[in-house]
């Protein structure tokens, strides 16, 4: 378990091979090592062969991949890791930088470069976003697991309710709340988004910082990569905004000055108390036993995750720093995600032949519902059920034997009281 290593990002026309944008590493590799990434993969290509990663001497990897047969992103990591968990970060994030491309410019400006100097200028918008994704939350797993990050109000029902009424009276039946980036409550409708595009939006309105309202075109990757809508976003408190998709109406002035007081403000105690479980992500009246540092629990039919490494206010003194918890489990699901639980979309390249590295996972007769490991950092245990995913993340000083019956103990009650 590595510590992360720096990642720079290429952007380039598919064709041609023009730059577009660079981002990541403050030292940015030379226009000739750039221009050899590109060739290489295009004459890999010409010739019927599909590369999609490799491997440097020093131990870091390439991974390729174009969309639409018009942009070519390329992620150049520097981690001295060749392993599959390293090729799964950089495979999302080149997802996630052409999502955020779409949902800030639309599929049509992308699929066909008319003006690449035009296309260039228009892709600073989508910057912020993008390093966003590059960098890492510093919170919260969505870029990894493609979960929408959500945290447990404490009076659900409430927020619900008025979050239901202000996208009613907002002519829109997609509406979100979000603390900090995690989903406290979200519309029916909201929800039947794709993942990637609840995870998208979210980290939008992150990046919009504190503005107290704006009104920002975007396109769903997925749902309507063509035709824009209307997010607008208001906010509520200092970290909690409020958020619709929607069409022309209504104005973001009528919006502002009537809705958003006439149904938000009876909830402001409420707002609050989502306020204070911003870093525990659900309320203190979930029992949860002393020797958890971190947790992460995945819904896997409805996408939905809940993460935490604040779940008490005064960790044990062998306590990794909550960076470096936050750290520890997500190379930890990057870890169990590759070699035990693999994604859906992993599953069905097995089954339709179209992995292409080694599989560890293919040297099991049985689908894995369980796996562990210590460090001497932490030990972490990883389980799985039909319809959840429960990764934990312990202090080193507790037994191997107790993780099983702590990790099932832990989800009878985050499924009890969480309602994930």
């Amino acid at each position: 378990m590595l510590q992360a290593g720096s990642v720079q990002l290429l952007c380039l026309t598919a064709s041609s091979g023009v730059p577009l944008f660079c981002r990541g590493a403050s030292r940015q590799l030379p226009f000739s090592v750039i221009g050899s990434l590109n060739g290489v993969h295009m004459f890999g290509g010409g010739q019927g062969a599909a590369l999609a990663s490799c491997v440097t001497e020093r131990g870091g990897r390439v991974a390729w991949q174009v969309f639409q047969d018009s942009v070519t992103l390329i992620a150049v990591s520097a981690e001295e890791s060749s392993d599959a968990s390293s090729e799964l970060q950089l495979r999302r994030l080149l997802e996630n930088t052409w999502n955020c491309m779409v949902l800030l410019l639309g599929l049509d400006e992308l699929a066909t470069v008319r003006n690449v100097e035009r296309l260039k200028r228009d892709l600073r918008s989508c910057y912020q976003l993008i390093d966003a994704f590059l960098e890492g939350p510093a919170e919260g797993l969505g870029d990894l697991t493609h979960c929408a990050d959500c945290l447990a109000p404490t009076h659900p029902d409430l927020l619900q309710e008025a979050l239901d009424s202000f996208s009613r009276a907002a002519d829109s039946e997609f509406g979100c709340l979000l603390v900090h980036g995690s989903v406290a409550a979200a519309t029916e409708k909201w929800w039947r988004l794709a993942p990637q595009e609840v995870v998208l939006l979210s980290a939008l309105v992150r990046t919009l910082g504190g503005a107290s309202s704006c009104d920002h075109p975007v396109f769903l990757p997925q749902g309507s990569p063509t035709v824009p809508h209307r997010l607008l976003c208001f906010q509520l408190l200092p970290g909690v905004q409020v958020c619709v998709l929607c069409g022309p109406s209504p104005s973001l002035q009528r919006a502002e000055g009537e809705l958003v007081v006439r149904f938000w403000a009876p909830v402001a105690e409420a707002l609050r108390g989502c306020l204070a479980l911003r870093q525990r992500g659900l309320p203190g009246s979930v029992p949860l036993r002393r020797g958890i540092l971190g947790l992460l629990l995945v819904n896997r039919e409805s996408r939905r995750a809940l993460s935490s490494v604040h779940l008490w206010p005064d960790a044990p003194p062998d306590a990794p720093c909550p960076l470096r918890r936050w750290q520890l489990l997500r190379l930890f699901y990057v870890l169990a995600a590759t070699r035990y639980f693999p994604p859906e979309e992993v599953q069905s390249e097995r089954r339709h032949g179209e992995v292409l590295d080694e599989d560890f996972a293919a040297g099991f007769p049985h689908q894995p519902l369980q796996c562990y490991l210590a460090t001497d950092e932490c030990k972490c245990f990883g389980l799985q059920t039909p319809q959840h995913q429960l990764y934990l993340l312990t202090s080193a000083s507790l037994p191997t034997f107790a993780l099983r019956p702590l990790a099932t103990h832990t989800l009878a009650t985050l499924l009890g009281h969480a309602g994930v």
